[in-house]
C-alpha cells in the first residue's frame, strides 16, 4: 500500500518509544530533524536532561514574520489494559494508522513538517517558518518552558498553530492548568490511643469536604465556560494501628482567560486554611486569540471548504504547549488545529485516521500560501 509522505512519517515517529516518563525523546526527535535537514531547514537542537531534546527548524524569513508550528513528541504511557496492536508497531488498517502518540500527536508533528517540506519554494522566498517540536509536553510542558528559559532561542513569530488533535477543526483556545498539592500534617501515636496523636487524615477529609462550596468569584467564558476543581487524589498513613501524621490530597484546577494562578493559589490556600499547606504541581495559564483576529478569520476561512462548514469559535477541554509558547513570542494569534482525534488520544489501541493527516498536510499548505502571498 503507497502511503503520503506524512503518513509514513507518523509510523517511523510512532516506531519510537517515546512513552514519557521517561521520555527519551531524543532519537525521535533525530528523525524529524533528518529529515527536516534534508529539506533546507536550518536546525537548533536543544537539550534539557538525557535523552530530552528539543528542535527549532527554521527556513526562509524575509521582510516579515514567519509562520511557527508546534507539536511535541512525548506520549503517556500505554496503561493496564492489553493492546490488540502493536503500540509501537504504526501499524496501518484501512484508513487507521495504530500506535501510541499516533493521535497525540505525532501525526500531527508529521503533518506539518511534510506540509512546510512540499512547500518549502513558498517559504523560502516569503516570510518563512519556524517549527518548534518539543520533548516533555505530557508532563508540564517541561521542554516547552525550557525553550522559553533560553534567552534568545524564541524568535518572533506571526502566527502559532498548534497540531494537538482537533479532527483538523481549528480551536482557538484552552483553559489553564493549576494543579496543587495540599499536605495536611499531624502526631502519629498508636491507634488504640488516637487521643494521644493529632490525626493528618482527618484534617485533610475536612478540607475536601469545605472545598466543595469552594466559589472562584468569576464570570463565565463566553466560549469556554468557568472555572472547574477536582479533587483527583487524597491519600494518608503508612499502616492501619498507627495515628497518620501526613496526608496529601491534589487537586486539578482549570482556568479560564483573565484568572492569574498566583491568585488562585493564595485563595485556595486561604480557603483551606492553616492546617494545609499548598504548593504548586502543575502550573500552565489558559490561552485565547479572540475570534476577531484578522488571521483566526483567515484560517476558518480556509478550513471552511475542507470541512464542509464554517468553523465557529470552539476551545480545547485539554491544555498544550502554546501555554508557554503563545506568551513567550508575544501573545501572537494562536489556533490549535490537527488530525488526531482527540477522543481516541490516551486509549488503548490509539489510531489517527489516514484521511485526516492528509488533510491536514493540505489544510497547513493552504494557509502557508495564504501567510505568504
Amino acid at each position: 500500500m503507497t502511503t503520503s509522505p506524512a503518513v509514513a512519517l507518523t509510523q517511523m515517529l510512532i516506531r519510537q518509544n517515546t512513552v514519557n516518563p521517561p521520555g527519551a525523546e531524543a532519537q525521535c526527535a533525530a528523525l524529524v530533524a533528518k529529515r527536516l535537514e534534508a529539506n533546507g531547514f536550518a536546525i537548533t537542537a536543544i537539550s534539557f536532561g538525557e535523552g530530552r531534546t528539543n528542535l527549532i527548524a527554521r527556513l526562509g524569513g524575509r521582510d516579515a514574520l514567519p509562520l511557527a508550528f508546534t507539536g511535541h513528541l512525548d506520549t503517556v504511557p500505554l496503561g493496564s489494559q492489553p493492546w490488540s496492536v502493536d503500540p509501537f508497531g504504526g501499524d496501518i488498517d484501512g484508513d487507521r494508522v495504530y500506535g501510541r502518540g499516533s493521535s497525540d500527536m505525532k501525526g500531527g508533528v508529521a503533518a506539518f513538517v511534510e506540509a512546510c517540506i512540499a512547500h518549502r519554494a513558498t517559504l523560502e522566498k516569503g516570510p518563512g517558518a519556524v517549527l518548534i517540536i518539543t520533548a516533555g509536553e505530557e508532563t508540564g510542558s517541561e521542554g516547552a518552558y525550557h525553550l522559553c528559559r533560553q534567552r534568545g532561542l524564541l524568535d518572533a513569530a506571526g502566527a502559532l498553530i498548534v497540531a494537538e488533535p482537533t479532527s483538523n477543526t481549528p480551536l482557538i483556545g484552552h483553559k489553564g492548568a493549576l494543579w496543587l498539592k495540599a499536605v495536611a500534617r499531624g502526631v502519629t501515636a498508636h491507634g488504640s490511643m488516637p487521643e494521644k496523636g493529632d490525626n493528618a487524615v482527618i484534617k485533610a477529609a475536612h478540607a475536601v469536604v469545605r472545598l466543595t462550596d469552594f466559589d472562584f468569584n468569576v464570570q463565565r467564558h463566553a466560549v469556554l465556560g468557568g472555572p472547574t476543581l477536582n479533587i483527583g487524589t487524597f491519600h494518608g498513613g503508612l499502616n492501619t494501628n498507627s495515628v497518620p501524621d501526613r496526608a496529601e490530597v491534589s487537586l486539578d484546577i482549570r482556568t479560564v482567560p483573565g484568572q492569574a494562578h498566583a491568585s488562585v493559589r493564595e485563595m485556595v490556600g486561604s480557603f483551606l486554611g492553616d492546617e494545609m499547606e499548598v504548593s504548586p504541581i502543575i502550573d500552565v495559564p489558559a490561552v485565547w486569540t479572540d475570534p476577531s483576529d484578522p488571521w483566526i478569520r483567515r484560517v476558518f476561512e480556509i478550513m471552511a471548504p475542507l470541512l464542509g462548514a464554517m468553523p465557529v469559535p470552539q476551545g480545547a477541554t485539554y491544555f498544550t504547549d502554546a501555554s508557554a509558547l503563545t506568551p513567550a513570542m508575544g501573545n501572537l494569534p494562536t489556533v490549535i488545529l490537527g488530525p488526531g482525534e482527540a477522543a481516541i488520544a490516551h486509549q488503548t489501541d490509539e489510531y489517527c485516521l489516514i484521511s485526516r493527516i492528509d488533510q491536514a498536510v493540505e489544510a497547513y499548505g493552504r494557509i502557508i500560501e495564504d501567510w505568504c502571498k
